[in-house]
């Protein structure tokens, strides 16, 4: 008999007692005092309380309630559940998700919808003296709520005059934005006229250059691209093939240089801050596309992701489940072609009416100057950001700040703990989901090293499975029946969520293929459907979600898993190495991949071999050592901190072709040795032992 079976037994006996007129308590009492006392000592109660009954029992309860008591015992574990541990805790969270659930439904169930720029006008009327937004770039400046939503205003009368006429914006219909972050404020102004006329903005990347960025500029269907002038290289370079496309561009700025690009700066000035009326936009459903933001391209040329307008309220959403309130101050150092800094950093702050400060980018020497400086009390970070403030000098005014909360992804544990070790007790939110998945877990426990929290109840909302896979194919492994097998408690397996009414998968604008790719069917039975997120994860049985590693990212060698994260995070702890880039590579006459680390050293230190190899023998099994090592000036890394590694797998540790100083493990000599051209073809033909 199953738990539920097991469970639901019991319940149905409680409320046969119920029925009966008889009480409860001691089936409760008899299980609570088992796992308080332990199995002997319970049961020897419970048996004198049967012996002693017929001279107690006007005060001892109906036998009817030890038999109750008794298969309560039987039924029900020996240890509470894990999870039970957390109970109300997990009931506490999920009855904030379904609040901001209703709360969203409401908003969209209006006619017309009630959008992300709905609720910017509603603070531009409440408070329009509110500091909205602070640039701490070159020129420093500050906007307001009602400053903020005139220059919105001005932007779409401004948009409506210049591309008036049958060849105008229609609502629904896309415009693509490619600016700097000095522009960000003046970008986020058209963003939100935009959304004012019902049309969606594509953030595309400003450092794409070439094919990739006619590829993004295409594939987003926009009609109109606006392009900070300092990008102008980058646009002459791809304009004649956006033309033939029937693309009008627009330089942010008063002139154009470009013969064929319009100017936007002088209809921006001189158009009226008047209100832009809701039915202009009145055709916008929850399912409308509110955004366009692309994936990173890493596996190919970006794709644009489709955020609807129930997407970006449940997205924007997220800074008030985790604690933030109109009186943070929330700083930023993200790009706002990442879903990131735009919708959980921008919109969210947007949404509470909080205010948000924008840096142009990460520096790690003035980040805290900045917090101190515009009283932040939260922070946003993804990827490596917070190792890079700890791996800063440390200084004494390392705890003088106002930051009380840090919300983000992509936190190891090792530096979770320094982090609150040198900086002082800020409460961490760990956050785990991507721009185009349709699930996302938050560790709203604050457990170290974990990306989420799930429970039973969760999961009834957001269905989801952690599956085993094949590593070479990587696809998930089938059952005798054709369904995936799950992982058990604490073992690392693929995420696929249910595609389900509450929990769609929106995918990307393009071909229907690109979306397919990302979907499993058969999964759990026949004729279901789960979004593939590629990502390995765990969970152990409290319920607590970690993150293994990347599909793609883990390779298979001498027939087991190795996780780069993993190997990352333990050659991390090497004094003499700053920052650290695991990856596999392919070896003549070899299954699977060998272990190849890209390191950067601390500045000062040199490359000790030996060193390097006791300490890979003594924390890393001998599967997972990295057998080549490449040193590097700088490892390269994405715009959202990510670390780059399709490159540095496709040029493995050719000498030929590498200029970087490689090292290879000598198991005979216990080293790191340099890699050699001879030692390179001997890997090559198979004479050099692994």
């Amino acid at each position: 008999m199953g738990v539920l079976q097991r469970l639901a037994f019991l319940l149905l006996l409680l409320l046969l007692l119920r029925g009966l007129g008889q009480p409860v308590w001691p089936a409760a009492v008899a299980l609570a005092l088992r796992w308080l006392l332990g199995d002997t000592v319970c049961c020897v109660l419970l048996s004198l309380a049967v012996l002693v009954q017929p001279w107690l029992s006007p005060w001892v309860p109906h036998w009817l309630n030890f038999v109750a008591a008794s298969l309560a015992l039987t039924l029900l574990p020996a240890q509470p559940p894990p999870w039970l541990r957390w109970l109300f805790a997990d009931v506490a969270f999920l009855a904030k998700i379904l609040h901001l659930g209703l709360d969203i439904r409401a908003r969209l169930s209006r006619q017309p919808v009630d959008t992300f720029v709905d609720t910017v006008e509603r603070q531009a009327r409440a408070q329009p003296g509110q500091v909205s937004l602070v640039w701490t770039g070159p020129g420093a400046r500050s906007v307001t709520f009602g400053e903020l939503d005139a220059q919105a205003c001005q932007a779409a009368w401004a948009l409506k005059t210049k591309l008036g006429g049958p060849t105008g914006l229609c609502a629904g219909e896309t415009a693509a934005l490619m600016v700097l972050a000095s522009q960000g404020i003046p970008a986020l102004s058209l963003c939100l006229g935009l959304a004012k006329l019902g049309c969606p903005a594509a953030w595309i990347n400003p450092h794409g250059r070439g094919a990739p960025l006619v590829h993004s500029v295409l594939s987003s269907g926009a009609r109109v691209l606006v392009v900070d002038p300092d990008l102008r290289e980058s646009l002459e370079e791809i304009l004649p093939k956006l033309q033939a496309e029937n693309i009008r561009c627009f330089y942010f700025s008063h002139t154009s240089p470009t013969p064929g690009v319009g100017a936007l700066g002088a209809a921006l000035d001189t158009a009226p801050p008047d209100p832009v009326p809701a039915d202009l936009r009145a055709g916008i459903t929850r399912q409308s596309p509110a955004l366009f933001i692309y994936t990173s391209g890493t596996t190919g040329l970006p794709k644009p992701v489709i955020l609807t307008h129930e997407r970006v309220l449940q997205m924007s959403r997220m800074l008030s489940l985790c604690g933030v309130t109109a009186d943070d101050v929330v700083y930023t150092v993200l790009p706002l072609y990442h879903s990131m800094g735009l919708v959980l950093g921008v919109l969210g702050c947007l949404e509470l009416g909080a205010t948000c400060v924008l840096a142009p980018k990460f520096s790690a020497s003035s980040f805290w100057d900045d917090c101190r400086r515009h009283g932040v009390t939260v922070i946003l970070y993804v990827g490596e950001v917070l190792r890079y403030l700890c791996n800063t000098p440390e200084q004494p005014e390392d705890r003088k700040h106002t930051v009380r909360l840090a919300m983000g992804n992509g936190l190891r544990a090792d530096v979770w703990e320094t982090f609150q070790q040198r900086f002082g007790p800020i409460r961490i939110w760990e956050l785990y989901g991507s721009t185009e998945g349709n699930i996302g877990f938050v560790n709203y426990l604050g457990r170290c090293g974990a990306v989420g929290k799930t429970s039973c109840f969760l999961r009834m909302l957001s269905p989801f499975e952690l599956v085993k896979f094949d590593i070479e194919t990587e696809e998930p492994v089938r059952d005798n029946r054709g369904f995936c097998i799950p992982v058990g408690p604490g073992e690392a397996g693929i995420l696929l969520a249910q595609v389900v009414g509450r929990q769609p998968f929106m995918g990307y604008r393009g071909p229907r293929e690109l979306s397919e790719r990302k979907l499993v069917r058969d999964v759990r039975r026949t004729g279901d459907v789960y979004y593939n997120s590629g990502d390995v994860l765990a969970a152990d049985r409290e319920g607590f979600v970690y993150f293994r590693d990347r599909l793609g990212d883990t390779f298979r060698w001498k027939g087991e898993n190795v996780s780069t994260r993993e190997v990352e995070g333990v050659l991390s702890q090497v004094d003499f190495l700053q920052e650290v880039n695991v990856y596999g590579v392919s070896v003549p006459g070899c299954e699977g991949k060998v272990g190849m680390a890209a390191v950067q050293l601390v500045p000062g230190q040199t490359f000790d071999g030996q060193k390097l190899f006791r300490y890979v023998r003594a924390w890393l099994p001998a599967y997972a050592a990295p057998h080549f090592i490449r040193i590097q000036d700088a490892l390269e890394i994405t715009s959202t901190f990510k670390l780059v590694k399709t490159r540095l797998v496709r040029e493995g540790f050719n000498v030929g072709v590498i200029v970087d100083p490689l090292f290879v493990l000598d198991n005979q000599a216990q080293t790191f040795l340099p890699l050699t051209a001879d030692i390179y073809q001997a890997v090559c033909e198979g004479t050099w032992r692994f």
